[in-house]
């Protein structure tokens, strides 16, 4: 990816990854019983599939990467959340998926997953730890079944950033193709792992995986320049 700029790196990453979605939302789909469907998971899927169309055409048109500062940031404060639900958000314990807000708290919910689907779009990276931490707020059952609705809804927004990114000619399939095979292997092995796993065992990744990202976005954008200022 050294080879390509920006722009191309981040759309070819998209493309690939976009791959991992369909095998993860087959594999989890069990946990979306009784979801699809519904009226409340279209409040969730158009500002997310707007999002990702906006966020990708933004990419796409303006190539501005300014905001890659936010990135570590962004992660660390989603996998808080998401280490913090269990206290921030009353325990469902029927499991279900389904939302428990207020309907004075829809248009903050639907503010909220457009911003995420923006950033899928544009960026991408830690999008799964970020629609988890969006999600606990919204779901408040069993994580295993925010992982799915989270698998959904990011398919549907990465999706839609994709053929913008397609259509714009910013993929390099050089690199997509055999990166997209890893995604189709990786998003089945994962949703099989999610669908398996004990919500506990489910809840400690996603918060490892969380902290881990967090921590190489820290280093790449600050550590470096750290360790060449402390050696001048």
């Amino acid at each position: 990816m050294l080879v390509v700029t920006p722009v191309t790196a981040d759309a070819t990453s998209a493309v690939a990854l976009f791959f991992a979605y369909p095998t993860a939302v087959w594999r989890t789909r069990d946990q979306l019983a009784g979801v699809l469907g519904r009226g409340w998971l279209w409040l969730l899927l158009i500002p997310s599939v707007l999002g990702g169309l906006i966020g990708a055409l933004l990419l796409s048109r303006t190539g501005n990467r300014n905001f890659i500062q936010l990135v570590p940031w962004l992660v660390l404060v989603a996998t808080i959340i998401i280490v913090l639900r269990p206290i921030l958000v009353r325990r469902d314990e029927s499991g279900s998926v389904h939302p428990d807000i207020t309907v004075a708290l829809w248009p903050v919910v639907i503010a909220g997953i457009f911003l995420v689907g923006l950033y899928s779009g544009y960026f991408g990276s830690g999008i799964g730890i970020l629609m988890i931490g969006a999600l606990s707020f919204i779901s408040r059952g069993d994580i295993r079944h925010v992982v799915a609705l989270k698998n959904f809804l990011t398919l549907c927004m990465r999706g839609a950033a994709i053929l913008v990114l397609v259509l714009e000619g910013d993929v390099n399939w050089n690199y997509g193709v055999p990166m997209a095979i890893g995604g189709l292997v990786g998003g089945y092995v994962g949703g099989m792992a999610s669908h398996r796993a004990n919500r506990t065992v489910v809840r400690s990744i996603v918060i490892a995986i969380g902290f881990v990202a967090s921590a190489y976005y820290f280093w790449k954008l600050y550590g470096l320049a750290v360790v060449r200022a402390g050696a001048e």
